[in-house]
């Protein structure tokens, strides 16, 4: 069964925006945990995020809570 990434949502463009402007963003976990860096890439589970050492972590969409632009 594969599943495609819906474009026609809008959290699934407002992610696409991020990460085509390379906009750093912060991300609270489920776990309480809050990172921060630039998401590279999303598929329909997960999102890929780069802190700022180019470490990435790949984060379940299942464990978010939010997501927004640092300013």
């Amino acid at each position: 069964m594969t599943t495609e990434l819906d474009t026609g949502l809008p959290s699934i463009r407002q992610i696409q925006t991020v990460i085509r402007e390379e906009t750093e963003v912060e991300l609270k976990l489920i776990t309480n945990d809050l990172l921060t860096g630039k998401i590279r890439w999303q598929d329909a589970h997960c999102l890929c995020l780069m802190d700022h050492y180019d470490q990435p972590t790949v984060v379940w969409r299942t464990a978010l809570v939010y997501l927004k632009p640092k300013l």
